[in-house]
């Protein structure tokens, strides 16, 4: 995957992820960030459980499960 297409990818994972979770959002670059650290986490998960992704939508939903991942342990890292 080249970089923009990541970042396209990681852009809206962040966002969607923020919309699913009902955050406090991050703004464009917090949502950027959330997504690509959620690909990296939601593409070890994916590589542990042995699913693999197959195309934009398969990258997509990865980084967007990865990402409400991140965000789950974020929100209860500040309520502690």
């Amino acid at each position: 995957m080249d970089i923009l297409t990541f970042l396209i990818v990681g852009a809206l994972a962040g966002w969607i992820a923020g919309e699913l979770y009902k955050g406090d959002g991050f703004g464009l670059v917090g949502n950027l960030i959330v997504g690509i650290v959620g690909a990296l986490i939601g593409g070890f998960v994916f590589d542990m459980l042995g699913i693999g992704t197959y195309g934009f939508i398969g990258s997509l939903v990865m980084a967007v499960i990865g990402a409400v991942i991140l965000l789950f342990f974020v929100n209860m890292m500040r309520r502690a």
